[in-house]
């Protein structure tokens, strides 16, 4: 049977692709939102395994905010949009004006934690509609949601169906900043972890044999 790790660097560069043409979406639907040109790139999309993941961001105890949604549809699977809590205040804070805004405290106002909700149903969004356009598969995402944990607790509810297939997952690089101002730019990651029998129509979309 093959496994996600099958995907050489041709369809790695396909998921890269997908990728910018939803970062290209999103950065239109966020420069409309916040009324200010923004600039999304994708620096990086790679296969991981869990333990690479926790890595990606400081290790399993390392307290991060994510945004979690379910995909529906043709190929169901979970994916998380993944910051460190300075990244996501700093967002926050650009995003409401909020110069006060923090996570660490008792009561985080919903403004804030609405701002960063929006923020990962913006991208999702855009990464969905573009991986199905690219697929032809039918994908939603369902209503996301906010945590702020460990990553490795986060990431315990999407890899328990994963792990049947194999405790691996795509991750992609995501770079959000203002028009000509790169060196501000808010760096998290997406973590795509199909459902075991969504790799059938998505390797199948990437022409490679799965048996």
């Amino acid at each position: 049977m093959a496994t996600i790790r099958d995907l050489n660097a041709d369809h790695i560069d396909i998921l890269k692709e997908i990728g910018n043409i939803g970062a290209g979406n999103a950065a239109t639907a966020l420069s409309q939102l916040l009324n200010k040109k923004i600039e999304m790139n994708v620096p990086n999309v790679q296969i991981v395994s869990f333990d690479e993941m926790m890595d990606l961001v400081g290790g399993a105890e390392q307290v991060v905010a994510a945004v979690f949604l379910r995909i529906e549809g043709e190929a169901p699977g979970s994916m998380f949009f993944v910051l460190s809590l300075p990244q996501a205040e700093r967002f926050v804070k650009q995003m409401t004006g909020d110069a006060l805004f923090s996570l660490a405290s008792p009561h985080p106002s919903e403004l804030g934690i609405s701002a960063l909700q929006e923020l990962g149903n913006i991208l999702a969004g855009s990464y969905l509609s573009a991986l199905a356009d690219f697929t032809k598969l039918t994908l939603y995402p369902s209503v996301p949601a906010l945590t702020v944990d460990m990553i490795g607790a986060i990431l315990q509810y999407g890899l328990l169906e994963l792990s049947r297939v194999g405790d691996y997952a795509i991750v992609i690089d995501t770079a959000v900043h203002e028009e000509q101002q790169p060196e501000d730019s808010i760096n998290g990651h997406f973590f795509l972890l199909p459902d075991p029998d969504s790799f059938v129509p998505i390797f199948r979309s990437l022409g490679v044999s799965y048996e």
